[in-house]
């Protein structure tokens, strides 16, 4: 039912590829999914651009999460059932109610936002959401929100806002377990001018690539000097050798060294802001 220019948002798990079209969760904003035998919740914040994928079982808990139709910041909150306590989804870790405080948080899991077209030439055994939810809605490409995404105006404001890009410019985010204080917002303009990009937070060196449907994928480049992407799915490194782009992974000419993906996230740049108003911004 998909055309090849319908936007999705897709992940692979042990093997296991899933797409999720936009025009299906801009109505419904999550799912939850077991792939590859991983549980997951995903969260679609259309108002502030976000997409995110989280692994639901913490410590041998599995939290049940659904939306609770609060907001915090112009971002969605989450809740599980079985505390109602409110889940912050940018951050995916609980904000309000007796899960605080605990020490949980949400494995983030990689997604990445590209056309159908792209998605099942690089997996063409992927599944995909069906039209088939339960609810009479129309799922036409760009037909949920299509007023608020035609404009740069905010349905609810925020207390922090920044003029540097357009309220509704799409940034790719990352966050920094081992440098929690940092975080990095990278203009998508940006990146389809420079589809390979390298940058070190702390002690956290990242490469982005970004192919040529504006996909763009992390990677942790540990101590490789890469220097040319074709765009598709070879990196060629200082030294000449060509390596192959996986979903979870960089593997070198003879697999004996790979390096994996660094999670990362799609936000509207106001989204983003409000949420870490001290972070960094490439445009």
């Amino acid at each position: 039912y998909l055309e090849d220019d319908n936007i999705v948002f897709g992940l692979e798990l042990n093997g296991d590829a899933r797409a999720y079209p936009k025009r299906i969760l801009a109505w419904h904003e999550m799912f939850t999914d077991t792939i590859g035998g991983v549980d997951i919740a995903g969260v679609y914040c259309t108002l502030c651009g976000t997409v995110i994928p989280y692994q639901t079982n913490v410590n041998g808990v599995d939290y049940k999460l659904g939306t609770s139709g609060f907001l915090y910041r112009s971002n969605k909150l989450m809740y599980d059932q079985a505390t109602q306590s409110l889940w912050s989804t940018v951050r995916g870790e609980p904000v309000i109610g007796p899960l605080v405080d605990k020490g949980i948080v949400l494995e983030h899991v990689s997604m990445v936002t590209t056309t159908w077209a792209e998605w099942k030439r690089r997996h063409p055994d992927t599944t995909v959401l069906s039209l088939n939810t339960g609810h009479r809605r129309d799922y036409g490409e760009g037909v949920a929100y299509q007023s608020y995404f035609s404009n740069d105006q905010l349905m609810f404001n925020t207390p922090f806002r920044n003029n540097l890009l357009k309220n509704k410019q799409e940034v790719l985010a990352l966050t920094f377990p081992a440098s929690p204080q940092e975080q990095l917002a990278i203009d998508t303009n940006f990146l389809n001018k420079n589809p390979l990009y390298k940058n070190q937070i702390g002690q956290q060196k990242l490469i982005v690539l970004t192919d040529s449907s504006g996909a763009n994928r992390v990677y942790d480049p540990k101590d490789i000097n890469f220097v040319s992407y074709d765009r598709d799915s070879r990196v060629i490194d200082s030294d000449g050798h060509t390596w192959q782009m996986s979903e979870d992974k960089l593997v070198s000419p003879n697999s004996d060294i790979s390096l994996h993906r660094l999670p990362c996230r799609r936000a509207f740049w106001f989204g983003w802001y409000a949420a870490f108003p001290g972070t960094r911004l490439v445009k």
